[in-house]
């Protein structure tokens, strides 16, 4: 399934949270498929659309299996812009259902962090970061293995998914305001996640260790 959106941050002079709030207002009731969310948001743009995907997880509501869902597609929005080519979704991935009806209250509950980044934004800040080719290569790498922490099967941790979420987030508005600060933060954000799953996984292996040894001995 080839999604054609441009890779551009979105349309018109609306604000980045007005265009949001619009995607939302027009989501169907009851349930839907990611295809049919990807129908909703049109032309909006890549970035626009990996916004909407991140909001669901900056706030502490856990929606099984949205992590994995909003992950992937988030990731091959990343794997389209640094190939240059049309968002492609596979068919068993965009038939995907989706609990609309809680989506929708987290998705607008996760616009106050729109809200902040637009007040604290500033287009064509630090652009060194964000133009050049290699700075954008880099950057979309970034954002590629930001998403893949997103998908990583830690969805019941506290802050495993808003982490990488904000850093996603921090992408998506610095890419769109040619925002250098903003991508940086968003780097500060994946490497502080990559810290805290680190000390997950490193506290994870010594408690089974200490109750390996616990029950051998």
């Amino acid at each position: 399934m080839t999604i054609p959106v441009t890779p551009s941050g979105g349309a018109g002079d609306e604000s980045l949270r007005s265009q949001l709030e619009g995607i939302v207002e027009r989501l169907p009731r009851g349930s839907m498929s990611l295809g049919e969310l990807l129908a909703v948001i049109g032309d909006e743009g890549l970035l626009v659309l990996s916004m909407l995907l991140t909001l669901v997880f900056l706030i502490p509501v856990s929606i099984p299996g949205v992590s994995t869902v909003f992950g992937a597609a988030i990731l091959l929005v990343g794997i389209s812009r640094l190939s240059g080519r049309p968002l492609w979704i596979p068919k068993k991935l965009a038939e995907r259902q989706l609990p609309a009806d809680r989506l929708r209250p987290a998705l607008t509950a996760g616009m106050s962090w729109v809200h902040r980044l637009e007040r604290i934004s500033r287009p064509h800040r630090m652009a060194a970061a964000v133009d050049g080719r290699a700075q954008r290569v880099f950057n979309d790498l970034a954002f590629i293995f930001a998403a893949l922490l997103l998908m990583a099967p830690f969805g019941f941790v506290p802050f495993s998914n808003t982490i990488p979420g904000i850093a996603l987030l921090l992408y998506a508005v610095g890419f769109i305001q040619r925002d250098g600060g903003a991508v940086l933060l968003g780097h500060l954000a994946t490497i502080g996640t990559v810290i805290y799953f680190s000390v997950l996984i490193g506290g994870g292996g010594l408690a089974l260790q200490h109750l390996w040894q616990r029950f051998a001995g």
